[in-house]
């Protein structure tokens, strides 16, 4: 593992411990040359995931846009963590575990939003105005409307 300080690529692993969502490992680590310490995780990759988007283009299924998507609608939202790493661990997985190793953007975009609106409605409505493209206030009343209604 390269140190991220001095880019040596020698470095110790000091500890080890499962994650708080058992799914990873942290590891401590120390460079040899820099003496600096810096965590690291280790996750399970089932397999590659290829991405199409709507546009018909493929792309490596990135798991960080999940979070990063995920965490822009939680903003200025009291949620841990904890619970944002579980939902995108959870995400993940049931993803890799689908069989087909291509995804629709679709598909992602509709579990981020299951996984939002069991978090936080706000955040859920939040997403939901980007991922749909609302482009006036009637569309959200329309979507609440529909939420109402389930």
């Amino acid at each position: 593992m390269r140190c991220p300080f001095c880019s040596n690529e020698d470095t110790q692993v000091k500890d080890s411990r499962p994650a708080d969502d058992n799914s990873s490992i942290r590891r401590r680590r120390q460079c040899s040359v820099c003496g600096a310490r810096f965590t690291t995780f280790e996750r399970v990759q089932l397999r590659e995931l290829v991405v199409i988007k709507r546009n018909g283009e493929k792309s490596i299924y990135d798991r960080n846009k999940v979070e990063n998507s995920m965490r822009l609608a939680l903003r200025k939202r009291k949620i841990s963590e904890d619970v944002i790493d579980r939902a995108v661990n959870g995400i993940s997985r049931s993803l890799e575990s689908k069989g087909d190793p291509e995804i629709s953007s679709s598909l992602i975009g509709e579990q981020v939003m299951d996984a939002l609106r069991q978090i936080d409605q706000i955040a859920y409505v939040r997403f939901a105005s980007v991922y749909r493209n609302f482009s006036e206030a009637s569309d959200f009343q329309k979507f609440l409307g529909q939420e109402l209604e389930k």
